[in-house]
């Protein structure tokens, strides 16, 4: 999300004072704006703005537990003022699913956001692209090239083989009886992997475009204030702008050389590997591309790195995330990580290691997995836009307010989860119809509606897949005599919630095969 306040602003006297005789403009145009609409049907209840911020100073800087504890008092479906955008917060599946399902076509749209015109490429990819055809016809061709049931089979034995590499070098770690660093070989291994998807090849140490991305996330995540007095944005009082446009420069002469890179060497590497997504948007250059009856449209390198950008994002962060929240869970719950393990033996055994086609039939692992999407979600859903005013549960939700969806606080409402919300308990799920695709507004990790994320089926394989090798190869514990209930929980907010600090815990190997 991207209001994230930081403690480290401090703003000069005479720039706070501009902002105050700004913000009592920004108040008297919202009062007007109120009165003139007096005899129209309410806003939904919220708390009173502050002239300049609005409400922007009740976030904290864990903005999903202060607007949850915010909507105890004032409804799951609450209007605030951040800066001079009107925001509505959704808090419950019911109120989701009216502003997802119900509604869908109104709410499908993205608010501009400055991140994403500088980090983004003008938003000319998906997540954060306006609805309309060129998102349509972007979405198809992901999907197609990149998403579909097919691709993502076919990309099964480059799958094993990166995540055999982590199971070796975990192994060695073993061996060595040295902790490790479960986090980063995580990372690292998704990093690979996605590199591999997208680009048909491994990671390039000449190119970090996995810390860039993590500084763009940084840089997304920071309190902006040209998002909430836009008027302020040529001021760039804050630095942000300038530091966004270094990085969007410096990330595109990366991707610009390795997209050269790849026209040269097109040729051989097709013929020894076969079609890449790059591949694939290379041929399309400069050509009319249409899917069913959208308007067409013409890709040219900007339209692929920004989409390249997309799904590395899209990829690398979010799964790694998840399967490092998930042996957390399981470090601090052993008698979970043994009835895992239990399940792993009985399906698979313990002469080898765990095959794509054994997923189905672990049923546990699921209910592990959907537990730690219920409770290590991100802390809201990507902001969606109004396109026009709407009567909602006999509110009015005016044109162009920004819907924030507060997937965090859904999943530990205890009257959808009952009085044990905040534990940790897989069995919940058992003989349970909720599934993870956006068609049960109590668990939406991946969103729902036209802009639910299209990379679930790839998303869900790849933790699966990875925690699976990482309990059924390997016994864990954490490090130094640290008992289960004294491991570090603690998250940092963001576009993704990862944990605050590493995960570290030594590894030791129980597979009875020695050569993987």
């Amino acid at each position: 999300m991207l209001f994230l306040l930081s403690n480290h602003i401090m703003l000069p006297s005479i720039i706070t004072i501009l902002l105050f005789l700004l913000g009592l403009l920004c108040s008297f145009i919202h009062l007007h704006r109120q009165r003139a609409t007096s005899s129209r049907p309410k806003l939904p209840p919220g708390p009173q703005p502050l002239p300049i911020i609005g409400n922007l100073h009740m976030l904290g800087n864990l903005p999903h537990r202060s607007l949850r504890q915010l909507a105890k008092k004032y409804g799951d479906i609450m209007y605030m003022r951040l800066g001079c955008v009107p925001t509505i917060v959704v808090s419950s599946p019911q109120a989701a699913e009216l502003f997802l399902k119900t509604h869908d076509a109104i709410f499908a749209n993205r608010p501009k956001v400055q991140a994403y015109e500088f980090l983004s490429y003008g938003a000319k990819a998906i997540a954060f692209t306006e609805y309309g055809p060129y998102w349509r016809n972007v979405r198809r061709l992901c999907t197609v090239e990149l998403l579909s049931s097919v691709k993502v089979e076919s990309l099964a034995s480059m799958r094993r083989e990166e995540i055999g590499l982590l199971v070796q070098s975990l192994k060695k770690s073993a061996a060595a009886k040295e902790v490790a660093d479960v986090s980063a070989k995580v990372s690292e291994v998704i990093e690979d992997t996605s590199y591999r998807m997208v680009f048909g090849r491994s990671k390039d140490d000449r190119y970090d475009l996995k810390a860039i991305i993590q500084e763009g996330t940084r840089l997304a995540g920071a309190f902006n204030i040209a998002d909430y007095l836009p008027w302020l944005a040529v001021l760039d009082l804050q630095g942000l702008a300038r530091r966004m446009k270094a990085l969007s420069k410096f990330m595109d002469k990366i991707l610009d050389k390795i997209i050269d890179k790849h026209e040269q060497e097109a040729s051989e590497h097709q013929s020894q590997h076969g079609q890449d997504f790059i591949d694939v948007m290379l041929s399309l250059t400069n050509k009319s591309i249409h899917y069913h009856n959208e308007q067409s449209f013409m890709i040219d390198r900007t339209n692929i790195k920004a989409i390249i950008l997309d799904m590395l994002v899209g990829s690398i962060e979010s799964t790694a995330i998840v399967i490092e929240w998930a042996l957390s869970e399981l470090l601090r719950h052993p008698r979970v990580m043994r009835r895992l393990q239990e399940e792993l033996e009985s399906v698979v055994g313990t002469n080898r290691m765990v095959e794509e086609t054994d997923l189905s039939k672990l049923v546990y692992l699921d209910m592990v997995m959907k537990e730690t999407l219920r409770l290590h979600v991100s802390p809201f859903l990507v902001p969606h836009e109004s396109m026009e005013d709407i009567m909602i549960n006999g509110y009015q939700i005016p044109k162009k307010s920004t819907i924030i969806i507060n997937a965090w606080a859904i999943a530990r409402d205890p009257d959808v989860w009952s009085d044990n919300a905040e534990e940790f308990l897989p069995e919940r799920f058992m003989g349970s119809n909720i599934d993870l695709r956006g068609r049960d507004f109590r668990l939406i990790p991946f969103g729902s509606g036209r802009r639910g994320c299209p990379g679930i089926q790839l998303g869900l394989i790849h933790v699966r897949l990875v925690l699976a090798q990482l309990v059924h190869c390997f016994e864990w514990e954490l490090p130094n005599g640290m008992l289960p209930n004294e491991l570090d929980m603690s998250e940092k907010f963001g576009l993704t919630m990862p944990r605050a600090k590493h995960l570290l815990a030594l590894p030791t190997y129980r597979l009875l095969v020695k050569d993987l």
